[in-house]
């Protein structure tokens, strides 16, 4: 009876009393079916919401993270004013502790710069070179190691003053991993000295007169509190120093924000996958006519490059994503696979696969600047052109022979 919109057929042939359930029936058929519509109402306002919130956080991350990565570039340039910019913004917390741990890390920064700045004698850098070493483990460890542990973690300045400070520093932090070994922190300080010299005499190309064991021994006779150090340490400091230089850090431009010091954009994009249309958040650096791209900014390698030539771009509606906009490569009224490489799952570099490369920006103003940018990047090639009118010369007499 239900299923029926006939009432006049629904009611006929029943009795009074059967007539006023059908009619309960139906009212309340019908306010089960109001019902049904408010959640599905209140289904699409949480999706909306989550959606929402989800491109929020999205935007909040990206500009996070460009603040984040501008810091680094100017504490690489100038390391004050870079801490000075990376405190500001609340990107390290405002304590000696808190800075020495980011040092520490030493995420794409430059280790002259980390140097510099540790080696600053006002009080809070002062404070931050003490949490630094304690960053350090050096318990149990010959000092020789531990100081090319420390060593390594920055470079170390010019001027003399700076130097001391952080001799003591890493002396008096060894002492207190390893209690007994020297019966002072001056001891350990003037023998980290000493083996640091040790190591320029023996592998400085310009030093003819390469020191001999004993001599080793004999210039640092009465250094322990008055005492003379154990020859047996002594040998072992020697040797190891003599078999392998010290690894003194050079800036190589090794990292993410050298390797591309200067380019014409970079930021966070959601990229739509090709096979599958799933969208991932990537970290995009446009250089040199060619479009990188990396899934976390303390990445080496990039996942994927696009190079630019010949390529056009327009910006496209998406349902599910604002601010979009897409590369394509057109030829003949067709869409191209576009030439690219990326690295799969194994991390082997595969060709890429796709006939359009669609991105969405956090706003409406970044979508614009990407497309500006990437426009201003795409190259000709003279070449290309008359390739693409030999191939369809070629595919006509095919046609005409078919």
């Amino acid at each position: 009876l239900i299923v029926m919109t006939n009432e006049n057929v629904l009611f006929d042939g029943l009795n009074e009393a059967e007539g006023e359930i059908l009619k309960e029936i139906l009212r309340r058929k019908e306010i089960l079916l109001q019902e049904i519509q408010r959640l599905k109402d209140e289904i699409r306002d949480v999706d909306e919401d989550i959606e929402q919130m989800e491109e929020t956080e999205e935007t909040r991350s990206s500009n996070q993270a460009n603040q984040m990565l501008a810091g680094v570039k100017k504490f690489n340039a100038d390391a004050k004013k870079g801490m000075k910019y990376l405190l500001e913004h609340g990107h390290i917390e405002n304590n000696p502790k808190s800075v020495a741990q980011f040092l520490y890390r030493g995420e794409h920064l430059n280790k002259s710069a980390i140097g510099d700045y540790l080696g600053e004698r006002n009080d809070f850098n002062i404070e931050v070179l003490k949490e630094f070493v304690i960053c350090h483990e050096f318990t149990n460890k010959c000092l020789d190691k531990s100081l090319r542990q420390f060593l390594w973690s920055f470079r170390l300045p010019g001027e003399a003053q700076k130097i001391d400070r952080m001799m003591e520093a890493f002396a008096a932090r060894y002492c207190e991993c390893n209690p007994g070994v020297f019966r002072t922190d001056d001891t350990c300080y003037v023998l980290s000295f000493a083996i640091i010299m040790l190591n320029t005499s023996l592998h400085n190309p310009s030093v003819k007169d390469k020191p001999a064991l004993e001599r080793f021994i004999l210039m640092n006779r009465g250094i322990n509190d008055g005492a003379d150090l154990p020859n047996e340490l002594l040998s072992v400091i020697y040797e190891s120093i003599k078999k392998e230089p010290f690894k003194i850090p050079e800036d190589d431009g090794s990292n993410l924000s050298t390797a591309f010091f200067n380019p014409d954009k970079e930021g966070w994009l959601l990229k739509q996958g090709g096979r599958y249309k799933t969208w991932k958040r990537r970290w995009f650096i446009l250089s040199d006519n060619c479009l990188y791209y990396f899934e976390y900014t303390s990445d080496k390698e990039p996942k994927g490059i696009i190079p630019l030539e010949n390529l056009q771009i327009r910006e496209v509606t998406d349902p599910r994503k604002p601010n979009c906009f897409e590369m394509y490569l057109h030829e003949d009224g067709l869409m191209q696979t576009i030439k690219a490489a990326k690295t799969d799952s194994e991390g082997r570099v595969v060709e890429g696969k796709h006939s359009t490369y669609r991105m969405s920006a956090a706003t409406i103003d970044d979508k614009e600047d990407w497309i500006r940018c990437i426009r201003k990047s795409i190259s000709k090639d003279p070449y290309y052109d008359m390739i693409a009118a030999r191939k369809r010369k070629a595919e006509k007499t095919e046609n005409n022979q078919l």
